[in-house]
């Protein structure tokens, strides 16, 4: 336990370590883990490009994007089958900056 001279902060943020520390000698945290739901196809590259209205990232509406977490999994599938061909449908972009100093 913490020397009674210790502020909440740090009494927490010691808390917090010991219980990673138990966390993490069982079973390395796997089961902590572990889920059985499809993963979100985001790759953190979130723009939506504007004439597609898609993620440039991911591929997904922004609706789709907005009601994820509330969908089920068999709709996430349907969805995650089409992104291949609509991340085809995104126009690229031609270079920015980079293309424009090359010229």
């Amino acid at each position: 336990m913490s020397p009674p001279g210790l502020s909440y902060s740090k009494r927490w943020i010691e808390s917090a370590i010991c219980k990673g520390e138990a966390m993490s000698k069982k079973k390395h945290g796997a089961d902590v883990w572990e889920r059985n739901e499809i993963e979100s196809p985001c790759i953190n590259i979130c723009v939506v490009h504007p004439q597609s209205r898609l993620c440039t990232g991911c591929g997904r509406s922004i609706d789709e994007i907005r009601d994820w977490s509330a969908m089920d999994a068999e709709e996430r599938s349907d969805i995650i089958a089409l992104l291949p061909e609509r991340m085809n449908a995104i126009p690229k972009r031609r270079g920015g900056r980079a293309a424009r100093l090359k010229r």
